[in-house]
């Protein structure tokens, strides 16, 4: 089912980290450069899209019968089968998960999809739409201030572990930092504020997400927090429907989103006139990596990729440019082929 364009055209905003430059060093698969000729000098644009209408009320739970409770998965992507076996033989030793959907057709491209991953600080992209539904339903003010209170301090990454305890910033301020820059300390006055871990897991899995669980307050350096490439694709295949959120809270999640500073995994495969929001997780096993990409003639698709990794091995990084290049240039060879 095709499936309108949905974000309102957002205020240019000011990236505040360059791309990170491919590794000279890395290997490549010859024929990946057929399909782009991208070499990750990627400067983001405005994103440009026009929200659908309302298809359900977000409260209920979601149709499992189809994937987003709208859209039926597609047809898989056979082209894209070759490229990707080559690139994991040349990358034996990571063991990647992972899920791409055509927002359009549905047609769908997986790896282990569905095998659970520790989520790392991807698992604060749920955590944000659960708090944006709450916003919708009235119940927690984005203008409200939030304390930051010493069993919310936690290191990792984000520089709020190093403010006063009493630190007081509003919610609204407080979800960017989670998503930015990835605060953990933040994630937590966050998860707090929406009423503990036992209730987003209900959330979880009312919206049909089958491996995402929370299991611990960040930081969860030790990766008992779980989710999968395949369900992170849903999430978003949800919001772009409006299945959970409104058109008004849609357009500050992916605002905020496109704002991530971390460029060095999915940005880094696309062209430098595609729109990415997304959300990346970082620990010294496995990296992370999901979200929604518009190409420069307009198709739009959604990522979702881990790496299980030896520890802190850099070449995780650049198997999933590798792997983002790849599927960029499928899905914009795509919509130029089909064009008038």
């Amino acid at each position: 089912m095709k499936i309108r364009s949905f974000l309102l055209s957002l205020t240019s905003i000011l990236l505040l980290s360059s791309p990170v430059k491919a590794n000279p060093n890395t290997n490549q698969v010859g024929n990946i450069n057929d399909w782009s000729a991208n070499q990750s000098n990627l400067q983001l644009p405005k994103l440009k899209f026009i929200p659908p209408v309302p298809l359900t009320d977000p409260v209920n739970p979601i149709n499992a019968s189809k994937f987003t409770g709208v859209v039926p998965l597609g047809r898989e992507i056979s082209e894209l089968k070759t490229p990707i076996k080559a690139l994991m033989a040349r990358y034996r030793f990571l063991t990647p998960g992972i899920f791409f959907m055509d927002l359009e057709t549905g047609d769908y491209f997986s790896v282990n999809g569905d095998k659970a991953f520790s989520a790392a600080s991807t698992i604060k992209y749920p955590i944000l739409i659960a708090l944006f539904q709450e916003v919708d339903a009235g119940r927690i003010k984005l203008g409200e201030t939030l304390v930051m209170r010493r069993k919310h301090v936690t290191g990792g990454s984000g520089n709020m572990q190093y403010q006063r305890v009493g630190t007081k910033l509003s919610l609204l301020q407080t979800a960017t930092k989670m998503m930015t820059i990835s605060d953990n300390t933040a994630t937590n006055m966050i998860i707090d504020r929406l009423g503990g871990v036992s209730k987003l897991n209900q959330k979880f899995r009312r919206w049909g997400l089958q491996s995402t669980v929370l299991r611990n307050m960040l930081g969860d350096f030790k990766g008992t927090n779980k989710t999968s490439a395949k369900d992170l694709v849903r999430l978003s295949a949800l919001i772009t429907n409006n299945q959970l959120i409104s058109n008004t809270s849609q357009s500050q999640v992916l605002g905020i989103m496109i704002r991530c500073q971390n460029r060095a995994l999915l940005p880094s495969g696309l062209s430098s006139g595609a729109n990415i929001a997304h959300k990346t997780g970082t620990l010294r096993f496995v990296l992370g990596d999901a979200g929604i990409i518009e190409t420069p003639s307009g198709k739009r698709y959604l990522a979702g990729i881990f790496v299980r990794r030896p520890n802190n091995d850099i070449r995780a990084r650049d198997f999933i440019r590798q792997v983002s290049r790849v599927m960029y240039g499928y899905f914009e060879q795509a919509k130029v082929s089909h064009l008038p």
